[in-house]
């Protein structure tokens, strides 16, 4: 298992949106997280941030974010909510969301 954290900015204007929207993630979103071998998901909003945090369990992370990637429904999901947030300039090449370095770690 693999533990992320990942972190970006809201915009200002569309913070309210993206939290009403988060608070009824569609079913078939839902679903194909878990299809995806993502569990113990969280994400949490804090003074125009949101951080998200999930566990990886399956074996090919790569392949499963692909999978996720050419969902439909993933994909309408993403067009509704990747307009209300703004990543980070620091974030890697690739990343929308900025990976977070682990520093600690307790069972």
């Amino acid at each position: 298992m693999r533990r992320f954290g990942q972190v970006i900015r809201l915009k200002p204007e569309g913070a309210a949106e993206y939290i009403r929207h988060h608070a009824a993630v569609w079913p078939a979103v839902m679903a194909k997280i878990s299809e995806c071998n993502l569990g113990n998901y969280s994400i949490y909003v804090h003074e125009g941030m949101a951080f998200s945090y999930f566990e990886y369990t399956g074996r090919d992370f790569d392949a499963d974010m692909a999978k996720m990637a050419d969902d439909p429904v993933t994909q309408q999901w993403w067009d509704m909510v990747m307009p209300l947030m703004s990543p980070l300039e620091t974030r890697r090449s690739g990343e929308f969301w900025a990976d977070m370095e682990e520093v600690f770690h307790q069972d």
